[in-house]
């Protein structure tokens, strides 16, 4: 768990996600159209990807990705983020964390 906390502080914006999946790149994607660049750990091909799914589950990720770290912090899954993007709160949250400037 301690791994992934560490990661997840490396960047403004961290995102665990497997290579398969679409939600993940949607998210990605809707990240990137803010501007910020996040950090990418694609657990099916990392090393110790089965780790980190297990200390993220740990962590409370009811599914394993995608977790999107803001700003140091595990925010949640597509879920929360998609709903701080409709609420408008998504992008001030990025700016916040010094992931995009404005």
């Amino acid at each position: 768990m301690d791994m992934v906390m560490k990661l997840g502080a490396t960047s403004g914006v961290v995102i665990f996600t497997k290579s398969s999946c679409c939600i993940s790149h949607s998210i990605e994607t809707l990240i990137r159209s803010f501007g910020a660049n996040p950090i990418i750990y694609e657990l099916d091909t990392h090393p110790n990807g089965k780790q980190m799914e297990k200390a993220l589950i740990e962590l409370g990720c009811q599914q394993s990705v995608p977790a999107i770290f803001i700003g140091k912090e595990l925010v949640g899954g597509a879920n929360e983020i998609m709903s701080l993007n409709v609420r408008g709160k998504l992008k001030q949250l990025l700016i916040k964390a010094n992931a995009i400037w404005v």
